[in-house]
C-alpha cells in the first residue's frame, strides 16, 4: 500500500514535502531520500521522540506541533510551493481540511488517506446526503480526485472504518468567482447548519427570499441541492437590511 501511495504521489528530488501525522514513520521511511526536503508535523511527544531517534535532522525536519494550528505556508520555500501528504487523524480530519484550505495558495498538491466517507463528502455532487459544507468549501478552492480505497487489512490493528486515498490540487482557474470570501463562507455555513430546512429559513437575516428569486434560486430549496455557482450567486445577492 505504501508503494501504491508513492506511485500516486510521485515524489521528486526537487520537492519540499511536509508529512502530516507520520506516527511510527511507515510512510516517512519511504519518503526519506526521495525528496529534496522532508518535514513532518507530529503532535504525539512519544512518537516524535521515536522519529528523532530514527531520522537525523538532515533527513527529516520534525515539528512536534498540532497540525490544526501549524503555519504550513510559513515553511514554503521562497517562490516555491509545498507538497503535503499524510494519513490524516480521522478524529480531526474535517477541521484539519478546513485549516489546510487556508494554505492552498502555497501548496502544489495534497495526497491524503482519510476515512472513506470523508473522501466521498469531498467528491460529492449536489443532491445527495454526502454533499455539504465541507464539499462546497473544498471544491471552491481545490480539485478533488478520489484515487483508491484501502482495505482494513493494510493497518495493524485493522480499523473499524473504511479508508480511501484522495488527491487535492488548487484550481488553476477557480470554478466560481467569489467576491467576498467571508460572506461566502458564512452563507455556506448557515445554509447547511440545518440541512432539512429551506433556504428561506436557514438564510433568514442574511439573504431575502426576493433576493434569492432575483438570483434565480427558489427559496424553498435546500442547501444540498445548490451548485457552487448558485452559492456564489447567493453570496453576491444584496444583504438583508
Amino acid at each position: 500500500m505504501v508503494d501504491r501511495i508513492l506511485v500516486a504521489f510521485q515524489p521528486q528530488a526537487s520537492d519540499h514535502v511536509i508529512e502530516i501525522g507520520p506516527g511510527p514513520g511507515v510512510l516517512t521511511r519511504a519518503l526519506v531520500g526521495r525528496v529534496g526536503q522532508l518535514e513532518a508535523v507530529e503532535i504525539d511527544r512519544d512518537l516524535a521522540a521515536r522519529l528523532r531517534t530514527e531520522f537525523t535532522p538532515a533527513q527529516l525536519t520534525l515539528h512536534q506541533a498540532d497540525a490544526l494550528d501549524f503555519d504550513f505556508c510559513g515553511r514554503a520555500p521562497p517562490g516555491g510551493q509545498l507538497r503535503l501528504i499524510g494519513n490524516l487523524p480521522y478524529n480531526i480530519s474535517t477541521p484539519l481540511l478546513f485549516h489546510l484550505i487556508e494554505h492552498s495558495a502555497c501548496t502544489r498538491d495534497m495526497l491524503f488517506m482519510l476515512q472513506k466517507e470523508v473522501v466521498e463528502r469531498l467528491a460529492a455532487r449536489p443532491g445527495g446526503k454526502d454533499y455539504g459544507r465541507l464539499t462546497v468549501m473544498i471544491q471552491w478552492r481545490l480539485q478533488v480526485e478520489k484515487l483508491f480505497e484501502v482495505a482494513s487489512s493494510a493497518f495493524r490493528p485493522p480499523p473499524k472504518v473504511a479508508s480511501a486515498v484522495v488527491r487535492l490540487r488548487p484550481h488553476s482557474q477557480p470554478p466560481i468567482a467569489v467576491h467576498d470570501p467571508e460572506r461566502f463562507s458564512l452563507l455556506v455555513r448557515r445554509a447547511f447548519a440545518q440541512r432539512r430546512k429551506t433556504l428561506r429559513n436557514t438564510l433568514k437575516g442574511l439573504v431575502t427570499a426576493q433576493a434569492m428569486q432575483d438570483s434565480g434560486i427558489d427559496p424553498a430549496r435546500r442547501a444540498e441541492t445548490l451548485s457552487l455557482q448558485e452559492f456564489a450567486r447567493l453570496a453576491d445577492a444584496p444583504e438583508e437590511s
